[in-house]
């Protein structure tokens, strides 16, 4: 029982380590690709006149975008315009740049969810050897 213990809080403390270096290097990577852009929200977004940077400022860009795409189309989404209706590239640029912006805020999610589950993982390994001792 004691060599399982400790072999599994090994493997345990050696996925977290992986786990959070990995989460950590996403979380960097995204902000570095997000940071230059210079993207700045417009003065009507829920967070005006900021720089993008982080997932709640993607957010409102993204929202932004769609709210002033909209606008442009007179309240009509892609689907609902005629395939000569020219405003459909308005939509085609916008579903570009809100895609981008949402993925962005999906990274920044997923990487800060590796970096818990890494932590958790680290956790888990530190007990399983806590326990190793007792035995």
């Amino acid at each position: 029982m004691k060599k399982l213990l400790i072999t599994s809080s090994v493997l345990a403390i050696i996925v977290g380590l992986v786990l959070v270096v990995g989460g950590a290097w996403a979380l960097n990577f995204t902000y570095k690709n997000v940071t230059q852009e210079d993207i700045v929200t417009p003065n009507d977004a829920m967070i005006p006149s900021t720089s993008v940077r982080g997932p709640l400022t993607l957010m409102a860009q993204a929202d932004i975008i769609r709210t002033h795409a909209l606008k442009s189309t007179g309240g009509k989404t892609f689907a609902e315009m005629s395939r000569e209706d020219p405003a459909r590239d308005i939509w085609i640029t916008a579903t570009t740049l809100t895609t981008a912006l949402n993925f962005g805020v999906m990274s920044y999610a997923f990487s800060a969810f590796t970096l818990l589950f890494g932590l958790i993982s680290i956790w888990t390994g530190i007990t399983f050897y806590a326990l190793s001792k007792k035995y």
